[in-house]
């Protein structure tokens, strides 16, 4: 049983592998670790690939993975997560920005002191502002959303028990929330290690704005999937329900001034059609919570509950 995975997700870093890898290497022979270390080359364009099939035949520890395109940096860790063997996984980033001397510690943490996650935190980071403000804001939402007590949701640098990357799933720009996914699955023993941010040697960054609002999308689905994936009736049948008696109270007030005031025609007044609309939104509310909820009870994965330990046989 290996000691530790590295899964290293990367798209056009051909410069900073070699590098990397060497890097690596010294820390975990300093260190006296079993490893292995798992590149998940996300449809590079420049020679990565051919830089990582060079270094598995320097090193007996590297392993690769080659998408046919770019798929995205989740695909790339879910990918590494269902290869990775090592008791402890680190993921990490290949632009040289992450430390590998991190790792020991990272190690420690989670065999000595039972985290089941442990998330770097680029206390003083070397990246421009365009991307810190952004980063600070939705860190600041996802850490009020969540409960969880992180200042660095998306650092690349972290570490899992192995049970935790086989127990969750990772797609779309959800890589970002893995330590919210993680607690949605009984993984909450959450913990937080500043580490080093270097400034990036090779290449360019791959932040933009469609990674901005790809993150913001995301971080609504997975705290609605989070909290009513498995009863969205509660969602959308108590929304449908306050939306129907608002709208049935603005028409029941509009009938009784009619009947008993004489005001006269109420299909005039404004708030005789904002009461309809509410009742109708309403009602699709509550029919759209019905029918999910019937869809969520015929899924095939209405019972798959994460199961920690059990005693005796099971049938």
């Amino acid at each position: 049983m290996l000691d530790i995975s590295v899964i290293v997700p990367l798209l056009n870093e051909e410069e900073s592998l070699p590098e990397l890898m060497e890097w690596i290497d010294v820390v975990m022979e300093k260190s006296s670790f079993s490893y292995e270390v798992i590149f998940v080359d996300d449809g590079s364009k420049d020679k990565s690939w051919e830089v990582i099939e060079n270094l598995s035949n320097k090193y007996s520890t590297v392993k690769g993975e080659k998408f046919r395109r770019n798929y995205g940096k989740s695909a790339a860790l879910s990918v590494g997560f269902d290869r990775a063997e090592g008791n402890v996984v680190i993921t990490m980033d290949a632009d040289l920005q992450d430390s590998p001397e991190e790792i020991p510690e990272l190690y420690r943490m989670i065999t000595a002191d039972g985290y089941d996650l442990v998330s770097g935190w680029k206390k003083k980071r070397h990246d421009p502002i365009g991307k810190r403000l952004p980063s600070k804001f939705f860190n600041g939402v996802t850490r009020r959303i969540s409960g969880i007590s992180l200042n660095d949701f998306n650092c690349g640098l972290k570490a899992y028990k192995k049970d935790v990357v086989k127990n969750i799933e990772v797609y779309g720009e959800m890589h970002r929330y893995i330590p919210v996914i993680s607690k949605w699955a009984g993984f909450d023993k959450i913990g937080e290690k500043v580490v080093a941010h270097q400034a990036r040697k090779y290449g360019s960054s791959k932040f933009g704005l469609e990674r901005l609002v790809n993150g913001f999308l995301d971080l609504m689905s997975i705290t609605f999937v989070g909290k009513f994936g498995k009863r969205p009736m509660h969602f959308f049948g108590a929304l449908g329900t306050l939306f129907i008696v608002i709208g049935f109270c603005i028409l029941l007030f509009l009938s009784i001034e009619k009947l008993f005031y004489n005001t006269g025609g109420i299909a005039t007044r404004p708030l005789f059609y904002f009461g309809i609309l509410t009742l109708i939104v309403g009602t699709q509310l509550f029919v759209t919570g019905f029918l999910a909820e019937l869809i969520t009870r015929n899924s095939p994965e209405r019972n798959d509950y994460k199961i920690e330990k059990s005693i005796g046989e099971t049938a």
